[in-house]
């Protein structure tokens, strides 16, 4: 029998159905399947019954002679404008099949396999802030589905420092590429971007506004992380600490965790710095449990989950940067204190790794719970599949692949954990 996990989530995404309407298919509880498709190691796996997998095999496991388009990319967008800007646009349905192609991507990012689904097609990257991992992920998540891409950094080297508005700038590139991804430092600005045009445009990030697809890769590490633990997203106790105020990578985190059931929240920040209320009254429209803390000690109770974000230099002025309590450092004597043996600890990246900054430290490098270069890692099946959904070529992507033939190493950092 094939491996039941893979043979699960083949006929999910072949029927194009949530776990909820896949079990209700099958005729079993949503809590069998959950068992199901958890990794053998896990306390909680079960062994699927043969009956069941012949019975997945006839109506969902063998492959049709014509993949089928998807209808994520209509769900999630609207006519004319197959954009993706902000994580308001999905549904937990919605998200979790978003994740099940990013998992489709997992063997093209870790080398095994190509694909060229994207192949003749351009994307444009246009960055109006500094980036590094966000403006290379995209551009290799792009390449490796087939995909080129033209680069173009900072306010000097474009044609706004002459005074182009952003509209011109976009119809002006929507006659180049098939793609874009925009930074830009002013929230609303990406959405100004893609009124004026039809070609997919991506939120790369918008000042303190929102980062979704930093948003779905910290959504998809944490599932991953708790896949392997054995433990669920819902009922989840997730922390997050640092400067939440300016953070737009904790905004957009704060809404997808949402759309879960049962989360208790832990929002750490400094008095300045606290998490928007707005946010904060979302999480509890939601019937999320929400507690809000200046210290450590009164924030944070072995959470499942410490999301540390670093302070937003380049979006403080004044007194703010100077009263930044040295307290916020999570290092390994905060984390033993504070936090479980099971706590995964992330970090949206970069931090500052200078001695003695209030950040992520360290000495927290070999700490097994550290995740976040594997949530790093996860913005390649991520973007990827923002990509293939949002140009609708995701149905194509299983059928592509092939053999990669060049040699990759087993792990890409000396203490990364074999791929």
């Amino acid at each position: 029998m094939p491996d039941q996990q893979a043979l699960l989530r083949d006929a999910m995404q072949r029927l194009q159905l949530t776990r909820d309407a896949f079990a209700d298919r099958i005729g079993v509880t949503r809590r069998a399947l959950d068992g199901w498709l958890l990794p053998e190691d896990s306390k909680q796996h079960r062994a699927m019954p043969a009956l069941v997998a012949r019975v997945i095999e006839q109506f969902g496991g063998a492959a049709p002679n014509e993949a089928q388009p998807s209808d994520l990319r209509a769900r999630i967008t609207r006519p004319n404008k197959p954009h993706l800007l902000s994580v308001d646009v999905f549904e937990r349905e919605s998200v979790e099949d978003l994740l099940r192609v990013a998992k489709q991507m997992e063997p093209i990012a870790r080398r095994q396999k190509v694909s060229r689904v994207l192949e003749g097609a351009v994307l444009g990257n246009l960055f109006f802030e500094p980036s590094t991992r966000t403006r290379v992920s995209f551009g290799a998540a792009f390449c490796r589905l087939g995909g080129s891409v033209c680069d173009t950094t900072g306010f000097t080297f474009s044609s706004m420092a002459k005074g182009e508005s952003i509209e011109d700038t976009s119809r002006v590139i929507s006659g180049y590429v098939d793609a874009i991804v925009v930074r830009h430092p002013e929230v609303g600005s990406v959405a100004r971007f893609a009124s004026a045009t039809h070609v997919p445009v991506i939120n790369g990030g918008d000042g303190p506004g929102e980062h979704p697809t930093q948003a779905l890769l910290d959504l998809y590490t944490l599932q991953q992380e708790f896949e392997r633990l054995g433990k669920s997203i819902d009922g989840a106790h997730v922390a997050m600490v640092g400067d939440l105020r300016h953070g737009r990578t904790v905004h957009s985190l704060i809404r997808l965790l949402s759309l879960y059931r049962n989360l208790r929240f832990s929002f750490v920040a400094p008095a300045s710095l606290e998490m928007p209320p707005e946010l904060v009254a979302l999480a509890r429209e939601r019937g999320h449990r929400v507690t809000e803390a200046t210290t450590f000690k009164e924030g944070l109770k072995k959470p499942d989950v410490l999301y540390a974000t670093r302070i937003q230099k380049e979006r403080m002025v004044g007194e703010g940067l100077e009263t930044y309590p040295a307290s916020f450092r999570v290092d390994r004597e905060a984390v033993a204190k504070y936090c479980a043996e099971h706590t995964v600890l992330m970090h949206p990246l970069p931090r500052d790794s200078t001695p003695g900054a209030n950040d992520l430290a360290a000495d927290l490098d070999r700490d097994p719970r550290l995740a976040i270069f594997r949530q790093t890692d996860a913005g390649i099946p991520v973007r990827m599949a923002v990509f293939a959904v949002l140009l609708g070529v995701d149905h194509l992507v299983a059928r592509s692949l092939r053999d990669a033939h060049w040699i990759s190493p087993e792990r890409l950092g000396p203490r990364d954990i074999r791929r």
